[in-house]
């Protein structure tokens, strides 16, 4: 017996299998005894004879104690639990102080489900954790699925056959290899999580109501009137029939399957409805239920929690609480499962809301624009369902082509910008964010704010490739064009129609917006008929110069010439392989006129979507061609950085924070020093001068030209007062500065200064970086000083950057002239700061521990550069929100 082990209680997680259900998984604990012989007791004579090579029929007592009890460290065993019951069980036990054996068990009902690996995965996390580096594992040559479970985790495997027994040993250093082959993973398991609730086979409505106008009964209409191809079962203990369906008293008393359940009773019952969906084996929940987290109350955060735990933990994923509910247009469904009546026509687009208040004046927007939907999630509180799943449920489906996204909070940041990047590669992504201005989250996302500044949130999004609108209007804007008409090859668009007014308005919109205009707008006249239309964009359509065409069309008197110019706009628009927009009649969405129907009547690609002013399509067309460009430009690459140490840096973290509280500590220049040539990066000397004798002492050592500094946080960079004095190379120059500085100082004492080598003149950047408890390391780089601070000018990176990063980080503030030889100066080396950035980006992302680091200044030369001063504080990891295994939040 290993004794008593705290419970590390961080290993617990929530997961995907292969199959779309969840499961629990969590180290074992001493009462697991009873659990373990009954899973045991369930699981075959051959999966036995495969895990203890020979005939194993039951466990003694003495086995259930030692596998039960065991140490968390030396001994690891996770277990994966679907309601109360134990389906498999990973473990290892430790061989040396680097090497442990691995081994696993899996209930035969549920092999086949990705289980092996996914124990493996957070096996190799743990044991990492505990300093472990290499499994080693014995196998059956017949046992196959083991072999392929390790073959397939993306790990470099030696194996070699000994006395009828394969000896396997690899790795558990992450690899991209392993990083990717659980990324493919994720994105399947979860997108299979997803379909499993849009394509229902049959529904039941718990809390359907004979009353009109309860939320239960317009459930029940909906679906009805939407046309389900399935059956819809209403659940009420008091009615046999409601809505002209047929009502049973709980949902196990439904004599048939029931894939999806819709919850529409009070809070404080939705949990014995989860249990009796268990029970009946129903596959996910859309809970339209209000009273969780959205109260604000502890009781309705916990109630909330409660409600995603018993969920998951019985192979069901919830869409809300407090949501308008879920739509699939797709014929073979027909699924209205929400509260809105009226929801847009059949169409390319899928969209996810965060809000269930705003869902219904969303998807009736959608609808007046004839802007067509493929799926549609309002996730409510986002207890469990998030728009991160629903982007791995769309990167494949071939029913959506555009992806809409209504975000007010983030609770993945990392795992969204990884997965909406690789969206992003092949479908257009749109997204308003909310609380722009407050980074708040609202009541019932039970998430953090994320604290990282909001330029740093925008660069995700644009590093990321999605399309960043403000509101929801422009957002079906943007979508208009993305849906119906081909994406850009440049930024050049054309201007043409009977107005001069509007179409001046919408080159000077254009202009705004970064588009390149193509000579003059192609006036018309007032009177222009429908063939000088037909004419003037066959024309522009012939122009290799022209990338898009705006058309206005705006009759000074009678409107009667509108239907013969739609037709014409329509019919050199259905051909034309550039994007054509127009300010038609002053008219919103996709006017009949402009449409091409398929073979249901829906608007399809070819549609001319119209906008109520020019300012609004060149906006839009901005936006998209902007995209377009993302798309055709390479993302570049990860590059290969030399002299990087993480295990090196981490000791010196380790060093630094020990005895300190668990808020971390601030490095001193030493540590600091010692930190940074870990990753190849060399600090300045600088040495402490308290007294005048200290700095002379300190310059007389380092020889030559010394700097003489103050670096008091409170005194940097201040314009009224001199805190930096260089080019001393005397000790009487030296006094003069002391002397000269501190006649300036209220106290000389506190201005920590400091003497150092006079470095080679440069432009002066700063380099910083934080790790955000949500968002996990930023990036930050900005011409070192005063204006940048006020300005804010700085560009932002989430890490991993690759070399275009770094590139456009550098290039694309607005003071990079400074670096480029403005006004006669240097012509800095731009390749050793992007050098510098891929460092700090790697130390930071390798090494969560380090909470912030600032390079400031940084002299940059003509060749080469010099880090003159920094700061950096580390603490414990607090653990990212994306880390090497797949678990729910």
């Amino acid at each position: 017996m290993d004794g008593e082990a705290a419970y590390p209680a961080h290993w617990e997680a929530d997961v995907v299998l292969s199959d779309g259900a969840t499961a629990h998984l969590r180290p074992i604990a001493a009462d697991d005894a009873d659990r373990l012989v009954d899973f045991y007791a369930r699981v075959s004579d051959e999966s036995k004879y495969f895990r203890f090579f020979a005939p194993y029929p039951r466990l003694s007592s003495r086995d259930v104690d030692h596998f039960t009890q065991v140490d968390h460290d030396d001994r690891v065993a996770l277990i994966l639990l679907v309601g109360d019951d134990m389906i498999a069980v990973g473990r290892y036990e430790r061989v040396d102080s680097t090497d442990a054996e691995v081994s696993f068990l899996v209930e035969d009902g549920h092999q086949g489900r990705g289980v092996g690996s996914v124990l493996l995965e957070h096996l190799a996390q743990v044991a990492r954790e505990r300093g472990v580096r290499r499994f080693v594992a014995d196998v059956l040559p017949t046992n196959r699925r083991m072999a392929t479970v390790f073959a397939d985790a993306g790990y470099t495997v030696e194996s070699r056959y000994e006395d009828g027994v394969v000896h396997a040993e690899f790795e558990i250093v992450p690899t991209d290899d392993s990083l990717e082959v659980m990324a493919a993973r994720e994105h399947r398991a979860e997108a299979r999580s997803i379909e499993r609730l849009l394509t229902p086979r049959s529904v039941a409505v718990v809390g359907a109501s004979r009353r009109r106008d309860t939320v239960g009964q317009t459930l029940v209409r909906n679906l009805v009137a939407g046309g389900f191809t399935g059956p819809v079962y209403a659940v009420n203990r008091e009615a046999s029939a409601i809505a002209g369906v047929p009502a049973y008293p709980s949902v196990r008393a439904v004599p048939d399957d029931i894939d999806l359940a819709l919850v529409a009773v009070p809070a404080d019952a939705v949990e014995e409805v989860v249990l009796d969906c268990a029970t009946k084996g129903v596959r996910g929940l859309v809970v339209v239920s209000a009273g969780f987290a959205d109260t604000g109350e502890e009781a309705g955060r916990e109630r909330q929690a409660e409600l995603v735990r018993t969920a998951r933990a019985h192979g069901m994923r919830i869409v809300g609480p407090n949501c308008l509910g879920i739509v699939n247009t797709d014929a073979a469904y027909s699924l209205n499962a929400t509260l809105a009546a009226v929801v847009p026509p059949a169409g390319r687009v899928g969209f996810f809301s965060q809000s269930g208040a705003l869902g219904t004046a969303i998807l009736g927007d959608g609808a007046a624009r004839g802007l067509g939907l493929s799926t549609f999630v309002s996730a409510g509180n986002r207890a469990d369902v998030s728009g991160n799943d629903l982007l791995q449920y769309w990167r494949d489906d071939r029913a959506t082509e555009v992806v809409l996204l209504y975000l007010e909070s983030l609770g993945n940041p990392r795992k969204f910008a990884r997965i909406s990047r690789r969206v992003a590669a092949v479908k257009p992504v749109v997204a308003v964010k909310s609380g722009r201005s407050t980074q708040g989250v609202p009541l019932g996302h039970t998430v953090r704010p994320i604290e990282a500044p909001q330029p740093a949130l925008d660069a995700m999004f644009r590093q990321s490739g999605v399309i960043r609108v403000d509101t929801i209007s422009e957002m079906f804007d943007v979508a208009q064009v993305l849906a119906y008409q081909p994406l850009p090859d440049g930024d050049t668009v054309a201007v043409l129609g009977n107005s001069g007014a509007l179409c001046l308005l919408a080159v000077d919109a254009a202009v705004n917006a970064g588009l390149d205009v193509r000579g003059d707008p192609v006036r018309l006249g007032a009177a222009a008929s429908a063939g000088d239309y037909r004419d003037a964009l066959a024309e522009l359509v012939a122009d290799a110069d022209v990338d898009s065409i705006l058309v206005v069309f705006a009759p000074a008197v009678d409107a009667s010439s509108g239907g013969d110019v739609a037709h014409a706009i329509a019919q050199m628009a259905r051909t034309s392989p550039k994007p054509v927009v127009t300010t038609f009649l002053g008219s919103r969405g996709v006017p009949e006129s402009l449409r091409v129907v398929d073979e249901h009547g829906v608007p399809a690609r070819g549609s001319v979507p119209s906008y109520p002013s020019p300012e609004e399509a060149v906006r839009a067309l901005g936006h998209v061609s902007t995209y377009a460009r993302w798309r055709r430009r390479s993302r570049g690459t990860v590059p290969e950085v030399a002299g990087c140490d993480p295990e090196a840096a981490r000791r010196v973290v380790a060093e630094a924070w020990r005895g300190s509280a668990e808020s971390g500590t601030d490095l001193d220049t030493e540590q600091l020093g010692r930190l940074l040539s870990t990753y190849g990066v060399d600090l300045l000397p600088m040495i402490p001068a308290v007294t005048l004798d200290d700095a002379v002492a300190a310059a007389d050592r380092l020889g030559g030209e010394v700097v003489l500094k103050a670096t008091a946080e409170h005194l940097r960079h201040r314009p009224d007062l001199a805190d930096v004095w260089r080019n001393i190379d005397t000790a009487d120059e030296l006094r003069d500065a002391w002397q000269t500085m501190s006649s300036t100082l209220a106290d000389p004492a506190e201005a920590g200064f400091v003497v150092q080598p006079m470095a080679p003149g440069g432009v002066p950047v700063v380099v910083r970086a934080q790790e955000d408890p949500m968002f996990g390391p930023v990036v930050s780089f900005g011409v070192s000083g005063v204006a940048t601070e006020l300005l804010g000018d700085r560009s932002y990176r989430i890490p991993p950057l690759t070399d275009r990063d770094c590139a456009e980080m550098v290039r694309e503030i607005k003071a990079a002239a400074l670096l480029m030889g403005y006004h006669g100066g240097i012509t800095a080396d731009l390749a050793a700061v992007e050098d510098l950035l891929h460092r700090m980006s790697r130390l930071v992302d390798d090494v969560p521990e380090v909470r912030s680091v600032e390079l400031n200044p940084v002299l940059v030369a003509e060749s080469g550069l010099a880090v003159v001063n920094g700061a950096a504080r580390v603490a414990p990891p607090s653990g990212r929100s994306d880390w090497y295994t797949r678990r729910l939040p």
